[in-house]
């Protein structure tokens, strides 16, 4: 079966709009409990994280019945980020580096949505690593190509990115349930501008300034 292009063309922002309705679904039926206060009701965006809606038992106790939500939300997430890379890929001039997208993207499908399952802690390290190392990539093309706007919103997504997983491997929970919400902010508008307003010729590095006298 044929999809249609114009679900083609839009498939990532289609399944991140999936995926933020149906999280929010679940947020909006998580009972409550937090690392910080576990008698806290509802979901509190300043304490709690989004891995809490995975949980089969809010930390308060309860059943949450916004799980079921959390996890079919984050495999559409998956499904987002992993066809952006493949897209994205399309437009690297290096093959190099649209191999190393590609295998990004494929991988973020098959596997980024185990981050809903008790599996959730090497996951995320595994998702974080290959998702900055796809940012590298497109970094590196557009801090080579004349977009001087895209060249600050990557250096200051890679930047969010960073002091979240050092905040992360710190351990200062209270700041990284803010960071979270943050990052993950960043990273879909990062998504979006590199999705629709981006084309592969602005990637191709930008031709150097010669210095010195110039001859025939």
């Amino acid at each position: 079966m044929k999809l249609p292009q114009w679900l083609k063309d839009h498939s990532v922002l289609l399944c991140m709009a999936v995926s933020m309705v149906l999280v929010g679904v679940a947020i909006r039926l998580y009972p409550g409990g937090s690392l910080a206060d576990p008698h806290s009701v509802g979901f509190d965006w300043t304490r709690n994280f989004f891995s809490n809606l995975f949980l089969p038992k809010a930390l308060n106790g309860a059943e949450n019945p916004g799980r079921p939500w959390a996890v079919i939300g984050m495999a559409f997430h998956s499904l987002a980020e992993g066809i952006f890379f493949l897209r994205a890929a399309n437009k690297m001039p290096s093959r190099h580096a649209a191999l190393v997208l590609r295998i990004i993207g494929a991988a973020n499908i098959a596997f980024n949505f185990l981050i809903a399952t008790p599996l959730h802690d090497p996951m995320v390290t595994v998702s974080s690593t290959l998702g900055l190392l796809g940012l590298f990539y497109i970094t590196v093309f557009v801090l080579k190509s004349k977009r001087h706007g895209l060249k600050v919103l990557c250096v200051a997504c890679m930047l969010v990115f960073y002091f979240t997983l050092f905040l992360y491997g710190w351990g200062n929970w209270g700041l990284l349930a803010i960071m979270q919400k943050v990052s993950a902010l960043c990273s879909m508008s990062l998504v979006l501008v590199v999705e629709y307003f981006t084309t592969r010729e602005d990637f191709v590095p930008a031709p150097a300034v010669a210095s010195g006298p110039q001859f025939p």
